[in-house]
């Protein structure tokens, strides 16, 4: 599935939504952050195990979205393999 066609004004392709102008749909996640000696600590609330540790708090910040982006990449991956065939995708707002 290459495209799929979500309304006049977005269209979803290989997993990113994008609107008219296209640009990709972003999502805001909270970080918990804290210092714990000479080490930052932060987990992203809404994911599990996404965290990470760092020596400074920009630091953790750039660890937290990077693994962040990967996990949702391999959730993403996982739920398809696991459509097994035909599937479509829905968007979910909360």
């Amino acid at each position: 599935m290459l495209g799929v066609s979500l309304g006049t004004d977005i269209v979803q392709l290989r997993g990113l939504t994008f609107h008219a102008n296209h640009e990709p749909m972003k999502s805001t996640y909270t970080a918990i952050t804290q210092q714990d000696g000479d080490w930052w600590v932060g987990w992203i609330e809404e994911i599990p195990g996404v965290n990470a540790q760092e020596k400074t708090k920009d630091e953790l910040m750039v660890s937290l979205r990077e693994i962040l982006v990967e996990a949702l990449e391999f959730n993403r991956d996982e739920a398809r393999a696991s459509a097994n065939g035909s599937y479509t995708e829905e968007l979910v707002t909360v």
